[in-house]
């Protein structure tokens, strides 16, 4: 069945697994993920070659809603700046989705390999991002899991194009949304606070985004120890609810006002006061002549080298970290808590310098902008260890808990959707862009 004549939901036909096998030539296995298997494929007739994702249905009901998810989304858009989706197969027993073969690389290792990186090369990575961005929030999708990690060179020619990937997280609004999903050093407040969120979250992401390639440091760490697992998301929660970041010196002394600006605007805690993709793009950083064209190569490639290229990203180890419920008020009332607990294994991601001062490590954050009236982070945050690949930032996914008394009117009392993730599937190669498949498989 070729693509377009696959509806979801519908009683069906069911392609013949001898139709894939006539139309492409599937290589070796270029990787396992959690929930697919990533191949290179060759069409025979052109002989153009593409990246396939393979989900056996046999893994369960998780793989199975996470493919149909991915082939729902990617069937409705089509821009320079998404991945597109050119053909899907469905068997009795097998997904076959058929991408574009994105060749190039990481926005990091491009920074890295420069001679010359000034603001006006970030503004072009953004802008492309905005663009693609702004288009999905046109349609009421929203993608909620942009990070840096999902961001890739479409091929190695010199001015080659931004893409982004990986759209099993992506979802469409019908209405304001209720199940936390996304990877914790990206996630806006709103999220991480249990109330409903939309589109501004993929702003946030995106502010995130333009923190870290502008200075080498992400916004929001933990300064706590790295083997201090115990604390280290409930702090790094705490300072995102807050907005807890800021410019620090000497890592943000070359970079505009209008750079910080655009940024601010993005990660402004109240999601009603955040810019839209599309303001973001009239932003004089980004349509105007306001980036600036000093070369900070040398500073950034510092940073991150420092803070991206440590141990604990290069660690072959996928956290799952799932939102369960808040503790009953009358069982906190008994314990005599007064405030939530998190358990949680350590969060691939964040760099934490056992010396906030030392150089070369982001200073301790302060804040920048009033708290939020929610001011603790998600209680009972649990996380899980299994395989993964390197460079894989930890994502949340999972059941969203009941909501403290002053969070009722913004959150939903019980048992949220689980929305679950799935590995960045793309297979392009060289040096191909990894990502978390971090939930725990469960047979349908």
């Amino acid at each position: 069945m070729p693509f377009g004549c696959l509806t979801l939901g519908e009683k069906k036909d069911y392609n013949n697994p001898s139709e894939v096998a006539d139309k492409y030539d599937l290589g070796q296995i270029v990787k396992s993920e959690e929930f697919c298997e990533i191949f290179r494929a060759k069409d025979r007739n052109t002989l153009k070659m593409f990246t396939c994702k393979k989900f056996l249905k046999k893994d369960g009901r998780k793989v199975r809603k996470a493919a149909k998810n991915e082939i729902l989304i990617l069937k409705m858009v089509k821009h320079p700046n998404i991945l597109q989706m050119v053909d899907v197969y469905e068997t009795r027993k097998e997904y076959f989705l058929f991408l574009e073969l994105a060749t190039g690389r990481e926005v990091f290792d491009w920074i890295l390999d420069q001679g010359y990186y000034s603001e006006r090369d970030t503004s072009n990575v953004i802008r492309q991002v905005l663009e693609a961005v702004a288009y999905l929030h046109t349609m009421n999708i929203v993608h909620r899991n942009l990070k840096l990690e999902n961001l890739v060179y479409f091929n190695r020619l010199k001015h080659s194009k931004i893409v982004i990937s990986d759209f099993h997280l992506a979802k469409l609004e019908t209405g304001l949304i209720k199940d936390p999903c996304g990877t914790p050093e990206y996630l806006a407040p709103e999220v991480v606070g249990r109330q409903r969120y939309g589109k501004p979250v993929d702003c946030w992401a995106l502010g995130v985004i333009m923190y870290i390639l502008l200075s080498g440091n992400p916004p929001f760490y933990d300064e706590t120890d790295d083997d201090d697992y115990e604390n280290h998301d409930k702090n790094l929660f705490r300072k995102i609810l807050a907005g807890d970041y800021e410019f620090d010196s000497p890592y943000w002394d070359d970079i505009s006002e209008s750079a910080k600006s655009l940024v601010s605007r993005l990660m402004e805690v109240d999601q009603d006061q955040r810019l839209t993709a599309q303001e973001a793009i009239n932003h004089e950083w980004i349509s105007g002549n306001a980036a600036s064209n000093k070369n900070i190569k040398d500073n950034v490639c510092a940073q991150i080298e420092k803070n991206f290229a440590k141990a604990k990203w290069k660690k072959a180890v996928r956290v799952t970290t799932i939102m369960k419920r808040l503790r009953a008020p009358e069982q906190s009332v008994d314990s005599g808590a007064t405030s939530p607990t998190v358990a949680t294994t350590p969060t691939a991601g964040v760099p934490s310098p056992a010396d906030p001062h030392a150089p070369g490590e982001p200073p301790a954050a302060t804040p920048t902008g009033e708290s939020p009236a929610v001011s603790e982070p998600p209680a009972g945050i649990e996380a899980e260890a299994c395989h993964s690949t390197p460079h894989a930032p930890a994502e949340i996914t999972g059941t969203s808990p009941a909501p403290s008394p002053d969070q009722a009117s913004q959150a939903e009392a019980a048992g949220l959707e689980e929305v679950e993730p799935l590995s960045r599937c793309n297979g392009e190669a060289p040096n191909p862009l990894l990502s978390a498949a971090d939930a725990g498989d469960e047979q349908g």
